[in-house]
């Protein structure tokens, strides 16, 4: 059964249906959301943890939500959010810019267990992996998440403009090392 966002929000302000309220949105919202972030953090243990942030703050927040957007774009900013930090105190942990950050990363996708992938799927990730932050986040919003820019816009509190622009300079590049690399 589907439950609209709408009526789920409804559910949060009775206090006997909150538990069921979230284990609802749990359901429908957190396989998105832990991909969202395993894409941009890449490996799964990380991605679990973030995954588990990104609801104890919905859980703590929810009734503060303001609905001036939809519940799903909130969640996505909030899991893009964390995501950000995450990346940020590990490049600052390791003391390392982002492009050593994103080698990092990728030497994480080689050897993550999880990634059953073919290797055009790797290579996929690898060449999304050397995009700078926002141009993968837009990249993998749009291309995985199949979110309008109007939604990214949301989320990422950028102008409609500004993202097709990020996510045509993503693509080029993508393409670029997809034929290039060997």
């Amino acid at each position: 059964m589907l439950i609209e966002d709408s009526e789920l929000l409804n559910m949060f302000q009775e206090e006997s249906k909150r538990h069921e309220a979230f284990s609802i949105l749990l359901k429908k919202y957190q396989q998105k959301i832990y991909w969202h972030v395993r894409r941009m953090v890449i490996d799964h243990d990380d991605a679990d943890d973030i995954v588990q942030e990104v609801f104890i703050k919905v859980w703590k927040n929810i009734n503060s939500f303001r609905q001036d957007s939809q519940l799903y774009t909130w969640i996505y900013r909030i899991a893009t959010n964390e995501c950000i930090t995450f990346l940020n105190k590990k490049k600052n942990h390791l003391n390392i810019s982002y492009e050593e950050l994103a080698e990092k990363l990728e030497d994480s996708l080689n050897d993550d267990n999880y990634f059953s992938g073919e290797a055009i799927q790797k290579k996929l990730q690898k060449a999304i992996l050397a995009l700078p932050e926002k141009q993968r986040l837009v990249f993998n919003m749009k291309y995985y998440d199949d979110l309008k820019f109007q939604e990214i816009s949301d989320i990422l509190g950028t102008s409609v403009g500004a993202l097709k622009t990020s996510y045509h300079l993503a693509v080029k590049k993508i393409e670029k090392f997809l034929l290039t690399s060997d």
